[in-house]
């Protein structure tokens, strides 16, 4: 019998998750049965529990996916040629955010996962890796921060990168349930506090 092959099996994967969004999207976490998500994706339960064992499983994996691409972001713009300021920075991410919070978006279901992971050990696994992967790319802002003497050459970059994860946070639940507040706001208010890089010459 021939070997199904991981490329495959990550196609699979990834359908399962597509379908899910669709019927959270469409119905809410709540409303969505594990029978809905069987029927959108054309799978049998079987296929569907040998990769997600149940809708908290989902929606943790798709909350998680949702940092991958918020992680090539700030990947492009931290080893851009020139550093982007604290705020330039944070308008990327913010503005990638709000791209992705629209009523079938994946960031909306992030709130609900971080509830989860509080009560569900394997979502709390999915949240714990993506909140870690994040912190990894402040961390190597802040080294570059460094680098450019933007931060002193002693300072604590793991309190750095752990201050700052908690912006992206902060400006979601804003975004999502105040609603008032935009990228440029944000922006704003880091350039008032980390000022840093925005009255310097940038490097060559």
């Amino acid at each position: 019998m021939p070997r199904v092959s991981e490329e495959h099996l990550e196609r699979r994967k990834q359908q399962i998750l597509d379908a899910a969004q669709l019927c959270f999207a469409r119905k809410g976490f709540h409303e969505t049965s594990m029978q809905d998500v069987f029927a959108e994706s054309g799978l049998s339960a079987g296929a569907v529990y040998r990769y997600f064992k149940s809708k908290n499983d989902l929606i943790a994996a798709l909350a998680a996916q949702t940092t991958v691409q918020l992680r090539a972001k700030m990947d492009a713009a931290i080893n851009a040629d020139r550093l982007p300021t604290p705020a330039e920075l944070v308008t990327v991410i913010a503005d990638e955010v709000i791209a992705n919070s629209g009523p079938d978006g994946r960031v909306r279901l992030a709130p609900q996962a971080w509830a989860l992971a509080l009560v569900n050990p394997e979502a709390g696994q999915y949240v714990k890796g993506a909140i870690l992967a994040m912190r990894d790319r402040w961390r190597a802002y802040a080294e570059r921060m460094v680098e450019v003497g933007w931060l002193p050459a002693d300072a604590d970059l793991d309190a750095v990168a752990a201050a700052l994860v908690g912006l992206l946070p902060g400006f979601l639940l804003q975004h999502l349930i105040i609603g008032d507040l935009a990228a440029e706001d944000l922006a704003r208010g880091v350039r008032t506090l980390i000022p840093y890089g925005e009255h310097a010459k940038h490097p060559a």
